[in-house]
């Protein structure tokens, strides 16, 4: 019922050698995905290429249990490449990158997790295993382990007077992290590629993940102080100045995973910019959502791109696509296929170009 991994089950993505030359990602793609999400797949996957061949930007939002599904490892050498150049993450998807990186090992996957009594789940809770669908977080090896690295940074923020946005004491920690600690793959952690490119991020909402809650617990109690964690708000305060540099010419396009306040929060930037502030501000150059939750108007999955347009989000000219579809199967695809063409643009243009005759 239960499987215990063993080594990193890691598989290299940003390589070289004969399949950079092929783009085999790219050229299964162009072949076979002709119509309905397939084809919405592939054409967001071109135009994603198309507005960073041309020296555009990407921002991604990335809700869900990603870092828990492994997304980092095509994630990390796409930030590398320069094929991300901000995010908008949950508070657990920061975290949990933290976790595949020093737990990895210790994770215990669930693979008939659909066929689970409460019994079973009762049994995963008293092992101490936090299940996140067919795979769980290790209570000790996880939660505890980081909480006493953690800690003791914030302690030290409050004794100094500092306060910092909640992804820069991440951003800190994981850098200093010492290697023998490591149980994955550091080429397949998304949060450390961020850090070392300094990557501007937003974690809206944080309080809402395990952390988030453990700090509460420390400030309730007293040995933490909450003012050194900057707010939401001025999270956004910040974003504006951030958004200004990575939509200069030619823009800035938006990748979302998921709904909820990871993708609504940044998204919001350009009207705000615009009507708030009294300032002008460039649109979001490229929208694509990716996920299995039918968009809907109101729906908690997010409006669908058209509706954004009232909102002065996108504009009638912004490329938008909608993919229903599991974002654990094709973002992975997509970002592939796009690290192929970024490793042979002039073969990957040929390809692209193959496809319109």
């Amino acid at each position: 019922m239960a499987r215990k991994k063993s080594g990193t089950g890691y598989v290299r993505t940003d390589g070289g050698g004969a399949a950079e030359a092929n783009l085999p990602v790219l050229e299964f793609i162009l072949n076979n995905y002709h119509n309905f999400n397939a084809r919405a797949t592939r054409d967001a996957l071109i135009a994603y290429w198309r507005h960073i061949e041309g020296g555009g930007k990407m921002f991604w939002a990335v809700a869900g249990a990603m870092s828990s599904a492994q997304l980092g490892i095509t994630m990390a050498p796409a930030i590398r490449k320069g094929l991300i150049h901000g995010l908008s993450v949950t508070g657990a998807n920061l975290e949990e990158s933290l976790f595949r990186l020093v737990a990895h090992g210790s994770y215990i996957d669930f693979p008939d997790y659909r066929y689970f009594t409460k019994d079973d789940d009762t049994k995963i809770l008293n092992d101490r295993m936090r299940r996140v669908t067919d795979t769980s977080i290790p209570e000790d090896e996880a939660f505890r382990a980081v909480e006493k690295i953690i800690v003791p940074m914030w302690k030290n923020a409050g004794a100094e007077g500092r306060r910092r946005f909640w992804h820069e004491y991440f951003y800190e920690l994981v850098q200093s992290l010492d290697p023998d600690l490591y149980e994955g793959d550091p080429d397949a952690c998304w949060l450390l590629a961020a850090a070392k490119a300094g990557l501007p991020m937003v974690v809206p909402g944080c309080e809402d993940s395990t952390f988030g809650n453990i700090f509460a617990s420390y400030v309730k109690n007293g040995e933490c102080d909450a003012s050194i964690v900057k707010s939401g708000i001025e999270y956004l305060a910040a974003f504006y100045d951030q958004y200004g540099e990575l939509s200069k010419e030619p823009g800035v396009g938006f990748f979302q995973i998921g709904g909820g306040i990871a993708g609504d929060f940044p998204i919001c930037v350009v009207p705000s910019i615009k009507y708030d502030l009294g300032l002008e501000a460039r649109p979001w150059a490229y929208f694509c959502q990716v996920s299995d939750s039918t968009t809907s108007y109101g729906s908690y999955s997010g409006a669908t791109p058209n509706e954004k347009i009232t909102w002065d989000k996108l504009t009638k000219e912004t490329p938008m696509f909608v993919i229903e579809s599991d974002a654990t199967i094709v973002v992975p695809l997509m970002l592939s296929a796009l690290l192929e063409c970024a490793g042979n643009p002039v073969r990957a243009n040929e390809m692209i170009g193959e496809l319109s005759r």
